[in-house]
């Protein structure tokens, strides 16, 4: 009941003036990545689902999540005091996250991308291989300290495009995000000043399309063949099976 009242607390303070008539539910889940939370709404009930991670963090931490939850729910722009507590705790989650998914190939990317750009100082995160994604290159979760890289680079000869991506993440974990009243910028005009630091960053930007689309070919162009020998072994096996007895 303490977790539906804080709830409940949450919404009262981010719209005093709603008369609006919710009934809240508040739901700690084994199921959701840590720090992960979302809200949803059925007719009057709002109900909050939150990763178990932020059953012991402070009531007002939490309810400056549910403020931040509300706030895209219903497409409203405000500022509170619980919401700027909780992007403070986000920003600083990446000191108590434990490093214990460090890809060795990534790790030596990520190495030489912090003493060419960043004198050694970006403190290492979690570091994945994501999945073969064409679009999505990169990511950066403030949340549980990872960054994780579409597996496509791992068939791109040429690293330079793999530290790309490397640095671009990494600027999101060195810069986190910037508030600016009730937005929040992950690219702000800094952060696309900074990104100009890399060498030859807007021609490898232009060739990141043309590189990615070959090895997506390549990739393609392997699984028809794969599939091909799938499907001759399938026929022998078929074959031998009904005329074997002759």
């Amino acid at each position: 009941m303490e977790c539906q009242n804080l709830a409940e607390k949450a919404y009262g303070l981010l719209f005093p003036n709603s008369q609006a008539n919710y009934t809240f539910v508040v739901t700690y889940s084994g199921r959701l990545k840590d720090y992960g939370a979302y809200v949803s709404m059925k007719g009057p009930l709002l109900e909050f689902k939150m990763s178990r991670s932020w059953f012991p963090i402070s009531p007002e931490i939490q309810m400056g999540l549910m403020q931040e939850l509300l706030l895209k729910l219903f497409k409203k722009k405000s500022a509170s005091m619980y919401v700027d507590l909780y992007n403070s705790f986000v920003k600083n989650l990446h000191i108590a996250v434990p490093k214990d998914k460090v890809d060795p190939e990534l790790q030596e990317c990520f190495d030489r991308v912090n003493e060419r750009y960043f004198l050694g100082l970006v403190e290492m995160p979690n570091l994945v291989w994501g999945k073969f994604a064409t679009t999505t290159f990169g990511s950066y979760d403030f949340k549980c300290d990872k960054i994780t890289i579409s597996s496509v680079f791992k068939e791109v000869e040429d690293t330079v495009y793999l530290e790309y991506i490397m640095f671009h993440e990494m600027l999101h974990k060195q810069r986190k995000f910037f508030k600016s009243g009730a937005r929040t910028y992950y690219h702000d005009k800094k952060f696309k000043r900074l990104e100009k630091v890399f060498e030859d960053g807007p021609q490898i930007e232009k060739d990141l399309t043309r590189v990615v689309a070959r090895v997506k070919a390549k990739a393609a162009y392997r699984d028809r063949a794969v599939k091909k020998q799938e499907c001759v072994k399938k026929l022998k096996s078929t074959r031998d099976r009904l005329f074997g007895w002759l």
